[in-house]
């Protein structure tokens, strides 16, 4: 063989090699990452003493249960905000009812950092941990993180962009809108009250900070999402530039900071670009932007220890930008994350028989969700049937159990949607035990409902979780 004609072969050999799942895989994601193999190094050495000290001396009180309303929030934060302890604060919108949308500036430092949180309004565990956050700046001067932050920063916070929402502890302002989509036409005053602040404060750095559904698994595992990253896209094809660089990097630490307590539970967002989102719209504006999402933690019902380790990591992220401690982090601790994958349900109930009254019994298994899947509250039925090797957040055992609907819920339902045609008339209620019923029934050993071993009535009862071994 010529060796002109060795390079030629050697292709030919290295395309044949590839199947064409693997070609196709490689031409639909070219980020995708590789195997991970990058060794995580350890965290900041303060940073298991920041932990020990976080019960006593950081966590911010009252704060305990995850629904609460922006007055509610700035009742308990506002005793932290005082001005001798560096705090500026100021009114700089209203929201659609009027509540007030405030500034919060700290630090003395030029580079400029912004933070946003709970612009959807049930999502909230962002809004607790800038107030333990606002704890630490206050009340610990002396901290070297806190000199640090407070001689080479100027941090600016939105906290609760959403607080119409925050009152119902929906996702969506009272218009119905998504403020997180609302970047690019600005018809919301929440969302044009953030870009005003975007715009004055001119941040290097960004910080998105927001919930995400529990039932995430990381990767294709069955592990749950505690964290996910994202450093959001500027563009379609999702180059890097400075700008998303400084994002990797801080996503790295972040990353480094919880390993050691959610090895395995942290992931990462896909990197679709979307010129409708805030994130991906201040990385294109110039600001390094990372996304923070808490998932969830099963047994964390509240998120607190969820809520803590979101602090740790926030602290470590925004230390590294004070100190510069980010730059030349391995891109690959952010890369190497699995993306955030399947979204399991929240309850399955396996293998019982549907009994009805009316209709003849049939086996069958059933899907709930919650609207507060940590809690198991106010859950409706998401499918019926044969559902085979589907997987959920939870199962229980129906087997030789009949699943009987509980009287007088027929009329309810947890999700209206207008008709195709355009018909804003209510859609007839569905029937007991089908797919937008409320979740009201029993486990019974017998057709009629009379030998209960279990109720499902709208929420889980904590105090029975589950039936008894049968």
């Amino acid at each position: 063989m010529s060796p002109a004609m060795r390079p030629a072969l050697l292709l030919c050999l290295l395309l044949t090699m590839m199947t064409p799942t693997t070609i196709a895989r490689n031409a639909d994601n070219p980020h995708a990452p590789t195997a991970a193999s990058t060794p995580v190094p350890p965290p900041p050495a303060w940073l298991p003493a920041l932990e020990a000290r976080y019960d006593a001396e950081l966590r911010a009180a009252g704060l305990d249960d995850r629904v609460f309303t922006a007055e509610h929030w700035w009742t308990v934060t506002t005793p932290l905000l005082e001005r001798t302890r560096g705090f500026h604060v100021e009114e700089i919108g209203r929201s659609v009812e009027n509540r007030p949308l405030r500034h919060v500036r700290w630090g003395e430092g030029r580079t400029q950092v912004l933070l946003w949180s709970q612009m959807h309004g049930d999502e909230s565990t962002a809004s607790m941990v800038l107030s333990d956050l606002f704890r630490f700046l206050g009340e610990h001067p002396d901290d070297p993180q806190v000199k640090a932050l407070r001689a080479n920063t100027t941090l600016h916070f939105l906290p609760i962009l959403n607080p119409d929402g925050a009152a119902r502890f929906q996702r969506r302002n009272v218009q119905g809108i998504d403020i997180n989509r609302d970047a690019r036409m600005l018809a919301t005053p929440e969302a044009r009250t953030l870009k005003a602040l975007y715009d004055k404060v001119k941040p290097m750095y960004g910080f998105n900070l927001h919930d995400q559904r529990v039932g995430y698994r990381a990767g294709d595992s069955d592990r749950g999402t505690a964290i996910a990253l994202l450093s959001p896209p500027y563009n379609h094809a999702a180059d890097v530039n400075d700008v998303r660089t400084r994002a990797i990097e801080v996503a790295g630490v972040i990353r480094t900071a919880l390993e050691p307590y959610l090895a395995g539970h942290i992931a990462r967002w896909n990197e679709t670009f979307d010129p409708r989102a805030f994130g991906d719209l201040t990385t294109q504006w110039g600001a390094s932007t990372v996304l923070i999402e808490a998932g969830g933690i099963e047994g964390d019902v509240q998120k607190q220890r969820l809520r803590k380790l979101y602090f740790l990591g926030l602290v470590a992220a925004l230390d590294s930008i004070a100190t510069g401690s980010h730059q030349g982090v391995s891109p690959a601790l952010y890369r190497e994350l699995p993306e955030n994958g399947d979204v399991w349900p929240d309850l399955l109930v396996r293998g019982g028989t549907l009994a009805v009254p009316g209709r003849p019994p049939m086996k069958a298994d059933l899907l709930v969700n919650f609207r507060n899947p940590l809690m198991e509250t106010d859950g409706a039925i998401a499918d019926v049937g044969d559902l085979g090797r589907k997987k959920a957040r939870r199962t229980i055992n129906a087997r030789d159990l009949f699943i009987v609907p509980l009287p007088g819920h027929e009329g309810e339902r947890t999700l209206i949607e207008a008709n195709d045609d355009g018909d804003n008339d209510k859609p007839p209620s569905p029937l007991p035990l089908t797919p937008g019923a409320s979740a009201h029934f029993v486990l019974s050993r017998d057709p009629q409902g009379r030998d209960v071993v279990w109720t499902l009535d709208g929420s889980v009862d904590p105090a029975a979780p589950s039936p008894p071994a049968h």
